[in-house]
């Protein structure tokens, strides 16, 4: 504690031997944070710039991207400056506010791939009712809920959790995330019960759902043609990759961490970093790769680069 600020400073203790590794470290993680930028904001420019691309599903997925750039950077530039530090520290209003929007864009996530699911369920399922159920108005919607409904409970949270008495101040972690709760001198009930409702809410609900709607789509095209399996397959597969990768990551993320359990520093330093790296580079390589026109936009664009 700091006296004459009253300051409350959190201690970042999962770094490992950070002060004889901090260069390689730094590029490393800077490289991989400017990877993430251009990756994304080069298949999110390629949607806005061709028409053909403005359908619904396009437009998730450059939401999806836009997240995953977000996310990265509410990370990111904290982590280069602590490679960089003598001490791995951050104010305790700054942890609330980095783990608030590390769950926001976590749980929007959720909901951007529950929009693309229901999206592909309405495509391939009730091709009829799609320029009904899939207009711009509902389209916006969903894009504004998939962020606002997350902002505003994590933001809640972080609000209720500020004002609570500490005993502890040091996070085992590279970053802020939930194992910022385990500070707490005592862990409220109430606390306890929103967090369930919330990891409900905006994450489990979501996958249900997601599974729901998939396994749909996999019962009408089972009963349906051959090229209409492969064409089902060729725009749900990405979104089913993606899924699985992020839920493998946020399974981490919340139940291994929360439960504080006993895994050693230099794992859990690289499972964390993975999940910072991996997936937000996993997103824009399955979908320009797997998505059929991305994939070509992307090739010409590749080309003229090459020929230039």
């Amino acid at each position: 504690m700091d006296d004459n600020l009253n300051v409350t400073y959190i201690t970042l203790s999962g770094h490992v031997e950070v002060h004889k590794y901090r260069y390689l470290y730094f590029v490393i993680m800077f490289t991989a944070y400017f990877l993430i930028i251009c990756i994304n904001s080069t298949i999110v420019c390629l949607i806005v710039i061709h028409k053909n691309l403005h359908e619904p599903m396009y437009i998730f997925i450059a939401a999806l991207l836009i997240n995953s750039v977000f996310y990265s950077t509410n990370i990111y530039p904290k982590l280069l400056i602590d490679f960089l530090s003598e001490k791995q520290i951050i104010t305790h209003s700054l942890c609330l506010f980095q783990g608030s929007v590390h769950y926001t864009m976590a749980g929007s996530e959720f909901l951007l791939l529950s929009a693309m699911a229901y999206d592909r369920y309405v495509s391939i399922c009730k091709p009829l009712q799609y320029p009904t159920s899939m207009r711009k108005t509902v389209v916006n919607t969903l894009l504004v809920l998939a962020w606002l409904v997350p902002a505003c409970e994590c933001g809640l949270a972080a609000v209720l959790y500020a004002g609570m008495k500490l005993c502890s101040i040091t996070v085992k972690g590279i970053f802020c995330n939930n194992s910022l709760y385990s500070l707490q001198c005592v862990q409220s009930v109430a606390m306890s019960i929103y967090g369930l409702f919330m990891l409900l809410n905006i994450a489990l609900f979501p996958v249900l759902f997601i599974f729901f709607t998939y396994t749909r789509i996999l019962i009408v095209s089972y009963r349906s043609s051959k090229t209409f399996r492969r064409k089902s397959a060729q725009t749900c597969l990405p979104h089913l990759l993606v899924l699985i990768n992020f839920v493998s990551f946020i399974t981490y993320d919340v139940i291994v961490v929360r439960l504080e359990s006993d895994i050693p520093k230099i794992v859990r330093f690289i499972m964390t970093l993975q999940m910072i790296v991996y997936h937000p580079l996993f997103n824009p390589i399955i979908y320009g790769l797997k998505m059929k026109e991305i994939s070509k936009h992307l090739k010409k664009l590749l080309f003229q680069v090459k020929s230039h």
